[in-house]
């Protein structure tokens, strides 16, 4: 089970995140987000996360060039697109494609290696039950309102292949809830 941590902005909660168990770390560079993080802070600590743990660069609308010399510099191995990116626009190397869900359904061939279900933002669920569905034929991270307190029944109902949470952890935005967050870990890895 992947489970990823998000908006990570300072090294303490990096570090954390990964002394509970997590698997991969995102890093928001979009500056309107509240959780945005700077390439320049970023790469002061970065060096200090395990190789084994995904590092996840997350975009809307950025230009590839600036998303490849990211990678680049802070040895991301993941773009995470939430924008209205075209296939075409990919970068090269592990894409992960957004979706806000809304309605009733979704569309899935979207060409990435994974799709991140999200919520309609504010740290709200959706219907699992279209999650479950696209789990049957794509690899599906599952965000949009996870905590601690729902993630056990929300792997239950969905079996995605990993699952993301940001606000569901956070004492403030950019800054985590360590208890929180150490808890959120602990449940997703040992739920069956």
């Amino acid at each position: 089970m992947l489970v990823k941590i998000c908006g990570i902005t300072n090294r303490e909660d990096a570090l954390a995140a990964v002394e509970f168990g997590a698997t991969a770390l995102g890093f928001i560079f979009y500056p309107k987000s509240p959780r945005a993080a700077s390439v320049e802070a970023v790469s002061e600590w970065i060096s200090e996360i395990p190789a084994q743990i995904l590092r996840v660069g997350v975009y809307v609308n950025e230009a590839p060039a600036v998303i490849q010399a990211n990678a680049a510099k802070l040895g991301l191995h993941v773009a995470q697109l939430h924008g209205d990116e075209s296939p075409a626009q990919h970068p090269a190397g592990t894409v992960w494609r957004a979706l806000r869900v809304t309605g009733e359904s979704i569309v899935t061939d979207y060409p990435a290696d994974a799709l991140l279900l999200d919520g309609p933002g504010g740290g709200k669920t959706f219907d699992w039950n279209i999650a479950a569905q696209a789990a049957k034929s794509r690899r599906v991270i599952l965000a949009g309102g996870l905590t601690p307190d729902n993630v056990s029944q929300a792997i239950e109902a969905v079996r995605p292949w990993g699952v993301d949470t940001a606000s569901g952890v956070e004492a403030k935005p950019g800054l985590k809830d360590h208890a929180r967050m150490k808890q959120f870990i602990e449940t997703a890895l040992k739920t069956k």
